[in-house]
């Protein structure tokens, strides 16, 4: 019995086009690309750290023999009978930069650690020491007592551009050798709370263990250390961003230098130029980083520089972005001249600039504000002592004890100080509304307001009528 079966149809060529000739092109790109990522993994290291301390409330426990209430020596005090002793394992990654051990990591790896240990691609296990650590720029410099090791190629982080391949290797949750790709979201991306860098933002999968991990682009150089992600889970949600690479390695040259960084000091703090703050400053185009600090004693003070400015050109090239003028500060050495050139009252003017050391940060703390009142902004305004300007470090402003109407609208909350009114200090709660009256109705002003005490300017329009005070 003959069984009636389907021949199989003959395979034919596929037809060749733009489409097909597409197609070969990204598999033979995706495949070198790979193979490429996977050669560097020789060069990514695992990093365990342990932290050891004790979880313990002083007002809970009983101490198991009482000391003396005079003995000073802390060391001398018997362990609470309920104290626990706590190990805190963490895991991250890192990258070789030399072949004699030299690894290249994230700062807060290795922050208040008693213990770091580096495990490398071939299985080989090694006690590492801390030999520098930059908290500001999240830059840490690890070293292994090893020999030949296998280094990775560093790249160009200022060529990267949104829309380019990259990738990351890391540990994630301790997975060893694990390759995650995705593309460049953006690059110069400044994050609150994080200081100056400028992140380059990727959607490369980054989760705990993959911080201090490479990530590379398309042809396999370094171009940034991954640091940290935006979560709201604790994992990764889409957002990952890196430190480029260029910032890296000239911080880890400080740190093998001088053991510190020593960063160019100009004493000033600026904000971006919004087309409304133009408008309230006079200037012709939205351009150029507005000033709105100038710290006592500072290169900026004695150069002249001043709250309200807008630095249009350092040395003769001009601040396309108010972000590129602290940037190109900071690649400058202390002791650098250069020239500024700004806005002021409606008129350009040329300053010059030596800067100096970066002075050690002070922390200080804040207490409660004073009386209110109120104006027509919808602002419920307090003095400041003279004790609470020294806290907060500025030499004027008033409280905001409750924000309505124009003033929250444009996003003031109670607890902001209104330092000034474009460049008018603000001393009295009679001052905001003497400044005001001077400005014609429906023109917009700069509150310069202060919150968790970072300054940046507030454009506000005022109403084409005014009724008077609320």
């Amino acid at each position: 019995m003959l069984c009636a079966c389907a021949a199989p149809a003959p395979t034919l060529p596929a037809p060749a086009g733009p489409a097909t000739e597409a197609r070969a092109t990204v598999a033979a790109n995706t495949s070198g690309f790979s193979s490429l990522v996977a050669s560097r993994s020789r060069s990514v290291v695992d990093i365990s750290t342990l932290r050891i301390g004790r979880d313990e409330n002083q007002e809970d426990i009983e101490l198991e023999i009482a000391p003396e209430l005079d003995f000073a020596d802390r060391l001398a005090w018997p362990l609470p009978a309920s104290a626990r002793i706590s190990q805190i394992r963490d895991l991250a990654s890192g990258l070789i930069i030399r072949s004699d051990g030299l690894i290249l990591t994230s700062a807060h790896v290795v922050a208040n650690v008693d213990e770091v240990r580096v495990q490398l691609d071939d299985g080989r296990r090694f006690t590492a020491r801390v030999a520098g650590s930059d908290r500001r720029t999240d830059v840490a410099l690890l070293k292994i007592d090893a020999t030949d090791l296998p280094v990775a190629v560093i790249g160009d982080s200022s060529a990267l551009a949104p829309g380019e391949w990259v990738a990351a290797i890391g540990s994630p949750f301790g997975f060893h050798g694990s390759v995650t790709a995705g593309v460049v979201s953006a690059v110069g991306r400044v994050m609150a709370g994080a200081g100056e860098i400028p992140f380059i933002q990727t959607d490369v999968a980054i989760n705990p263990g993959s911080s201090g991990s490479p990530l590379l682009n398309s042809r396999g150089e370094v171009v940034g250390i991954n640091s940290m992600i935006y979560s709201g889970s604790g994992g990764y949600m889409g957002l990952s961003f890196a430190v480029p690479i260029d910032l890296s390695m000239r911080i880890a040259g400080e740190l093998l230098a001088h053991g510190t960084v020593h960063r160019a000091y100009l004493g000033a703090e600026f904000q971006e130029m919004t087309p409304a703050l133009a408008q309230s400053f006079g200037l012709p185009a939205p351009t150029g980083a507005l000033v709105v600090r100038v710290e006592a004693d500072s290169p900026a003070e004695s150069a002249g520089l001043a709250q309200g400015d807008a630095v249009l050109a350092l040395d003769g090239k001009p601040v396309a972005r108010f972000l590129d003028l602290p940037q190109q500060i900071a690649q400058r050495p202390p002791g650098s001249r250069m020239q500024l050139e700004v806005w002021r009252h409606g008129a350009p003017r040329v300053l010059r600039a030596t800067l100096a050391v970066q002075p050690a940060a002070a922390s200080r703390a804040f207490t409660t504000a004073a009386p209110e009142w109120n104006d027509g902004l919808g602002l419920s305004l307090g003095v400041l002592s003279p004790a609470q300007r020294l806290q907060l470090h500025i030499d004027s402003g008033l409280m905001v004890r409750e924000a309505d109407g124009l003033a929250r609208s444009e996003g003031i909350l109670a607890g902001d100080v209104v330092v000034a009114m474009n460049t008018t200090k603000l001393y009295r709660v009679e001052d905001l509304g003497q400044a005001l009256a001077r400005v014609p109705a429906g023109n917009t002003v700069a509150l310069l307001v202060m919150r968790d005490r970072r300054l940046a300017y507030v454009a506000v329009r005022l109403p084409a009528a005014r009724h008077g005070r609320s």
